[in-house]
């Protein structure tokens, strides 16, 4: 017969360990004394939350000026300015790939041995 492990042992045995705890092993349905139903869903009602349509694009009726709320115009700066400062980030980054370092690096050993004239160099 095979050895039974922690998990099982606990089970058969009906007590809580580390690995097991107790609050896994009975069921949260279970109500022995109780003579109460069962309330499934949460319960905890606060009345509806359906607003009822009113027929206007938004909420707002034709020839009204719809007033912007304190945390729109914050919302908008703060996203749209984040967005533009990562973008100009991102365009003013460093290159540092492999392959950009790779090529400088074999071009100034080239140099440094002689066989890739200096760019530098002036000729007269």
């Amino acid at each position: 017969m095979p050895p039974i492990s922690r998990c099982s042992r606990a089970l058969a045995l009906q007590r809580p360990t580390f690995f097991y705890p107790l609050s896994l092993r009975t069921p949260a349905v279970q109500r022995t004394f109780s003579q109460t139903t069962i309330v499934k869903g949460g319960g905890g009602d606060h009345g509806s939350h359906y607003d009822p349509p009113t027929g206007w694009l938004f909420g707002v009726k034709p020839g009204e000026k719809y007033e912007k709320e304190g945390w729109e115009n914050v919302w908008y700066y703060g996203f749209y300015g984040s967005c533009a400062f990562g973008i100009i980030a991102y365009a003013f980054k460093p290159d540092t790939s492999i392959q950009t370092w790779a090529l400088e690096e074999a071009r100034r050993r080239l140099e440094a041995e002689g066989i890739l004239p200096d760019p530098n160099a002036k000729k007269d």
